[in-house]
């Protein structure tokens, strides 16, 4: 698949808090092909400790208006800088990198997780599978009622649930303490987030004999496999997780 290095324009930069925001970015061409649980890579200019371009997973695409989103969750320079990006502002691209999320080739039983800034790739998902008739449930865990983000976009292409730890909103607990995996019967897991959380979803996927796909949120200087500073430890030895990656099937992991 080639990939394409484009400056793109700050169409809407939506906060969602006080460290979260959505940015809509515009091409002046038509979008390549970008395929559920791909990332970009995005220059950050203005600082010297910034060199290093940041991976961020597409959020969404709308490939009629030219656009897709980014969700950025403010974690130190880079994406502080994001977050303050006004409309009309450029930004650079590097675009589609890394690998995807498997399509189920019928209709199956499917079940999104995700955690914090880690449910970034599954709305894009979301959508991806509702155009091969596939609804699928979408389970998604915060912090609090506060740090939830992006709920309504959630809504419109899955069956949303979500849980809190401190229980101000949806089932008190953690992705693996809800309900709906005690008494669903799910043929395919799609999971992003904290490590702790999709090692915690890869156990009940296991012991269910569920078939599981993971994305791994790794620092990724280059997105070309340069760098190695994204390597990860694999049942087929040291890979990186964004040439090889992001996403993975669980049974790969040395987990």
């Amino acid at each position: 698949m080639s990939k394409r290095v484009q400056d793109f324009k700050v169409t809407e930069n939506r906060k969602l808090g006080k460290e979260t925001c959505i940015l809509e970015l515009l091409s002046d061409t038509a979008l390549p092909d970008i395929k559920p649980g791909q990332f970009v890579q995005v220059r950050i200019d203005g600082s010297s400790e910034t060199m290093l371009r940041r991976p961020f997973s597409v959020h969404d695409a709308d490939f009629e208006k030219r656009t897709l989103k980014l969700l950025v969750q403010v974690a130190g320079k880079g994406s502080s800088v994001l977050y303050n990006l006004g409309k009309n502002a450029s930004l650079n691209l590097v675009l589609p990198l890394g690998n995807s999320f498997t399509i189920p080739s019928g209709k199956e039983n499917v079940i999104l997780i995700g955690g914090g800034s880690g449910i970034a790739p599954l709305l894009y998902l979301s959508g991806f599978l509702n155009k091969t008739g596939i609804r699928p449930d979408i389970l998604l865990g915060f912090r609090n009622s506060e740090r939830m983000i992006d709920l309504e976009d959630f809504r419109k292409s899955g069956n949303l649930m979500v849980t809190t730890e401190d229980g101000s909103s949806g089932e008190k607990g953690y992705v693996t303490d809800h309900s709906v995996l005690k008494t669903g019967n799910f043929g395919r897991i799609y999971c992003c987030g904290p490590d702790l959380m999709m090692k915690a979803v890869a156990g009940y996927a296991t012991k269910h004999s569920i078939e599981c796909e993971v994305s791994l949120e790794h620092l990724m200087g280059c997105g070309f496999g340069i760098c190695l500073c994204c390597v990860v430890d694999s049942k087929k030895g040291n890979v990186c997780t964004c040439t090889d990656g992001p996403v993975f099937n669980i049974n790969e992991l040395k987990w």
